[in-house]
Parts: C-alpha cells; sequence; structure tokens
C-alpha cells in the first residue's frame, strides 16, 4: 500500500510540475510588452496601484518582460508620443530583442500609432494592440468640445482642474517625472476630427471606408512588417459595486443606441485585426479598474490570452 501511495504521489509531482513547467511558459513573448496608458493615466500610483491593474505581475509570472510607459495624462497624442519613443526604443534596448509589442489602452493607442511615422521609432515596434482605443474619435470627447467653446471662461476653468489634475497625478506616480500637461490639446485630439488628423498621419490598420469597417493583422509600415491587434468591451455598466459604472452609464448617453463602454464606440475602436468586440467591459474595465472590479469578461485573461498569440506568432 505504502508503495502504491508513493507511486502516485511521485505521478501527481510530474504532472504537476510539468503543467507548471508549461504554463510558466505561456506568456513568453520574443518581444518584450511595453502597455501605454491612455488618458488621465499613470503608471503606477505611488508604486502600490498600477493603471493596468495586476496585469504586469500576471504577465511576467508566466514569463513575459514587461516595460509600462509614463506619458502625460492629458496631452495631445502627438505630444505624448514624442515622450513615448525613447521609452520604446529603451524598453527594447533592455531586453536585447531589437523590438517591443505594444498592448495600448484608450489614447494610448493613437499615441503608440504615431510611432509608426515618427523617426525610427517603427523599427524598434514587433506589434500594436489597441484595447477600448480611440481609434476613430469619441463622441464624448466631441459633446464636451461643443460644450466648452474654445477660449472661453468654462473652458479655460475647466481646463485648469484637469491640468492641475494632471500634474498631481504624475508627481505621485512612480516615473517621478515633470511631465506637461495640455487638457484642451488631449480633449482636442480625442475628438473625432481630431484622430482623423492623428490617422491621415498614421494610416496604418483603420478602414475608413466606413465607420465600422475592419482592417487586418499584417501591414507594411514604410518597408517593416508591423501587426496590428485591437478588442474592445461594449458595455458602460458592467457591476453594481464599481464606483465608476454611475460616470460611464451617463456618458454613454451620448451614443444614443449605437454600442459603446461608455467613453468610445465599439466600431471606433476598430484597429487591424479585431480580436474581439463584445467583450463585457466598460472603458475602465479593460485595465481592470476600478481596483478589479469588473463584470464576466476577466480582463486579465485577455491580456495573458494575447500575449500567448503573439508567442505563437513569433513576436
Amino acid at each position: 500500500m505504502r508503495a502504491i501511495t508513493l507511486g502516485l504521489s511521485a505521478l501527481l509531482l510530474v504532472l504537476f510540475s510539468n503543467t507548471s513547467l508549461a504554463w510558466w511558459g505561456y506568456t513568453k513573448t520574443k518581444h518584450p510588452i511595453m502597455l501605454v496608458h491612455g488618458v488621465s493615466g499613470w503608471d503606477s500610483l505611488g508604486g502600490i496601484v498600477d493603471y493596468f491593474y495586476n496585469i504586469p505581475y500576471n504577465l511576467t509570472k508566466d514569463g513575459a518582460k514587461v516595460c509600462v510607459a509614463a506619458v502625460s495624462s492629458f496631452s495631445s497624442s502627438f505630444d505624448r508620443a514624442a515622450s513615448l519613443a525613447p521609452q520604446v526604443k529603451s524598453c527594447a534596448q533592455q531586453y536585447g530583442s531589437g523590438k517591443v509589442n505594444i498592448m495600448a489602452h484608450s489614447q494610448g493607442s493613437p499615441t503608440s500609432r504615431i510611432l509608426l511615422n515618427y523617426g525610427d521609432s517603427k523599427n524598434y515596434i514587433a506589434s500594436i494592440t489597441s484595447i477600448n482605443g480611440v481609434n476613430k474619435g469619441s463622441k464624448v470627447a466631441d459633446f464636451l468640445r461643443g460644450a466648452l467653446p474654445a477660449g472661453s471662461v468654462t473652458e479655460t476653468t475647466v481646463a485648469a482642474v484637469a491640468n492641475a489634475v494632471g500634474d498631481f497625478i504624475d508627481a505621485i506616480s512612480s516615473n517621478g517625472q515633470n511631465l506637461r500637461q495640455n487638457s484642451v490639446a488631449a480633449l482636442e485630439t480625442l475628438t473625432t476630427a481630431g484622430t482623423a488628423q492623428v490617422n491621415n498621419y498614421t494610416p496604418w490598420g483603420i478602414n475608413t471606408s466606413s465607420y465600422c469597417a475592419k482592417s487586418g493583422e499584417n501591414h507594411n509600415v514604410n518597408g517593416k512588417s508591423i501587426k496590428l491587434f485591437s478588442w474592445t468591451g461594449d458595455d458602460a455598466t458592467t457591476n453594481i459595486l464599481d464606483v465608476s459604472d454611475p460616470f460611464l452609464y451617463l456618458t454613454s448617453k451620448v451614443f444614443g443606441s449605437e454600442k459603446s463602454d461608455g467613453l468610445v464606440g465599439v466600431c471606433a475602436t476598430y484597429l487591424g485585426q479585431v480580436i474581439g468586440d463584445s467583450y463585457h467591459m466598460n472603458h475602465l474595465d479593460a485595465t481592470n479598474q476600478v481596483l478589479g472590479i469588473n463584470g464576466w469578461t476577466n480582463p486579465v485573461s485577455l491580456y495573458t490570452k494575447h500575449a500567448n498569440r503573439l508567442k505563437g506568432k513569433g513576436l
């Protein structure tokens, strides 16, 4: 009996070890993953609360190398791209692979896509994945731009408050940088017209034949082969315990009957190969916020599965 017990124990140990070893490499991409935050975002507040909540940990524990970008909380996508460019190069060189796989949320998507046409930045990019990205503009931004006339006292007041918030966020985030805030430029760059300017500059992965037209995975960017992907959620309210849901419920009314994540219409998020566009997530759920309170879709699993997808493609 003792021999049988020992035999079973040994078998279970082998099976468990093999499973653990196989799972450990699940997210081990060839190139490091760089996470890029959206508007009003940060990398990590005081080294305690990550913008991509628990996502870097779950990517790295199964093999991935991860860099987290730090760009201005409130600024134009072009200004943010200028700050992002050296960080992409540094991440690629840090891990010796020469390139990075960017995963970008919200305004992080147009910010990252600008690098496809910005100096030599494209040389350091293997792929860009847009997550609830503002790729064809946000109707919420359009609404706010209309409600805040350019040069008005209202615009000046709101901008001053937003800039102060951005300064505070950057001051307490772990990057410790003094990044320039320009909330009016941030708002304008996220409108339909502002995003159209971005897309004219960096058209890859954006199908303008219609609002809901999709593109494909493979793109030749000035002689460089770069893969583009996207996914998004389609519900503004996903968890009664999430304090952000009431706000996103209100902003979703701007879209009427159009499906959205509360801040961006589903079709406006399309970039490259659309992996999914009906996940039960709102705009903040997409980064596992607030503090991991979300709906039926587990956002963390979307990142780890995508890392495994990139691994399978040799990226």
